[in-house]
């Protein structure tokens, strides 16, 4: 598994707004679509493309096209959708998927509630957007539906990660084909399982519930 954590002055800025607690719902919610849009840009890198010749006004040249299938992004509900808008501006043809899962805040283990994902995913890159990678249970097992449907490669997009986090995702993927691209790695989770210094609850904050 790899792991990259982006060095970028801009994404620190914004991520630091981010964190302020003071940051309203609607700051918050942009903030999320441009600090996604940059670490997409990271997380594309190997997007699979082919040869297209194309006519400029001056002469033909060779270019290239993302390649088919299409790449999949799948935000994990609820927090993940707000990190959706960031990815496809980058990424406008690739198609969309949906996982909703929840975290018992007792057992910290994930559940999943909803799925809106092709039965197939042979041959298929996958993106998954998830803000927070904490204990790293949703997204490990969010990884591992993917895989079971057929793709060939999962990247996901965290905005912080924890530690912990990283470590539970390489245990649950196995070896597999998986990047973990984040804005940040924090120090730890605390005794409610939550990023420390982290930024709190991201649902909570992208849609006014806190």
């Amino acid at each position: 598994m790899r792991v990259h954590v982006a060095d970028h002055p801009l994404i620190t800025h914004k991520l630091t707004v981010l964190r302020d607690k003071n940051t309203p719902s609607p700051v918050f919610r942009a903030l999320t679509e441009e600090l996604v849009t940059l670490l997409a840009y990271e997380a594309t890198r190997a997007v699979r493309v082919e040869p297209r010749q194309i006519e400029t006004p001056v002469t033909t040249t060779t270019g290239v096209a993302i390649s088919k299938p299409k790449p999949l992004v799948v935000p994990i509900l609820r927090a993940g959708l707000g990190m959706l808008e960031g990815m496809v501006k980058l990424m406008p043809t690739a198609e969309v998927g949906f996982l909703g899962m929840v975290r018992d805040e007792e057992t910290l283990q994930p559940t999943t509630y909803a799925e809106r994902l092709p039965d197939d995913l042979s041959d298929r890159q996958c993106f998954v957007l998830d803000p927070m990678l904490a204990t790293g249970g949703s997204l490990g097992t969010a990884i591992d539906f993917l895989f079971k449907r057929g793709a060939v490669d999962v990247t996901a997009i965290c905005i912080l990660g924890a530690p912990e986090g990283i470590a539970a995702v390489e245990k649950l993927v196995d070896g597999r084909d998986v990047t973990l691209v984040l804005g940040a790695l924090d120090e730890r989770l605390n005794e409610n399982g939550y990023i420390v210094p982290g930024l709190g609850d991201a649902g909570d904050r992208l849609y006014g519930t806190v």
